[in-house]
C-alpha cells in the first residue's frame, strides 16, 4: 500500500481513536461519580466538576469540528452521505443539549446532586454510544477514501487539544 494511502486510511482509524479516547474519558467521569454517589471519594469534589467540564468541552469541540469541517468535506466529495451526515448532525445537537444541561448541573454539583448528575452522564453515554457506532459504520470508509492532501485529522475531528484535557491518574481507578 502507498504511503498517501495509508495516510488516507488513518483518517478513518483516526476517528475511531477519537471516539474511544471520548469513550475512556467518559467511563472516567462515570466511575468518579459513582464513588461520590457511593460515599466512595477519592477526589476532591472541584476536581470531579473539572473533570466533567473538560469532557463536555471536548466532547462539543469534537462535534464541532466534524460538523464545520468533517461533514462538508464528505458532503462535498460524497452527496450519497448528505442523509446520514444530517443525522448525524442533528445527533450532535441533541448531545449538545444533554452537554448544557451537565454543565448547568455541574456548577453546583454536591454529595446531594450527583445522582442527577450521574443519571444525565447515564443517559449520554447510551445515546453517544449508539451515535459513535452509527457514525463509525457509515462514515469510516468514506474518509478513508479521502486525499490525504484535505485535511488533517485533528482539523476534522478535534483531536488536536486532547492532551489538554485533564485526565484522572490511573492510581485512582
Amino acid at each position: 500500500m502507498s504511503t498517501d494511502n495509508n495516510r488516507a486510511r488513518a483518517l478513518g482509524r483516526e476517528l475511531i481513536d477519537t471516539h474511544n479516547w471520548l469513550r475512556g474519558e467518559l467511563e472516567r467521569v462515570t466511575r468518579e461519580l459513582d464513588d461520590y454517589r457511593e460515599d466512595r471519594a477519592v477526589r476532591p469534589l472541584r476536581e470531579l466538576h473539572g473533570h466533567c467540564l473538560a469532557f463536555c468541552r471536548a466532547l462539543a469541540s469534537h462535534h464541532t469540528n466534524e460538523d464545520e469541517t468533517a461533514f462538508p468535506v464528505l458532503a462535498q466529495r460524497f452527496p450519497e452521505l448528505a442523509p446520514v451526515l444530517t443525522e448525524l448532525s442533528a445527533d450532535h445537537r441533541l448531545v449538545a443539549d444533554i452537554l448544557t444541561r451537565m454543565t448547568t448541573m455541574l456548577t453546583d454539583v454536591t454529595v446531594d446532586n450527583v445522582a442527577a448528575v450521574r443519571s444525565e452522564i447515564a443517559g449520554l453515554s447510551a445515546i453517544l454510544e449508539s451515535h459513535f457506532q452509527w457514525e463509525e459504520r457509515r462514515i469510516t470508509a468514506a474518509l478513508d477514501e479521502l486525499s490525504p492532501a484535505e485535511h488533517a485529522g485533528s482539523e476534522l475531528f478535534g483531536t488536536a487539544d486532547h492532551t489538554n484535557y485533564p485526565t484522572l491518574d490511573a492510581d485512582a481507578e
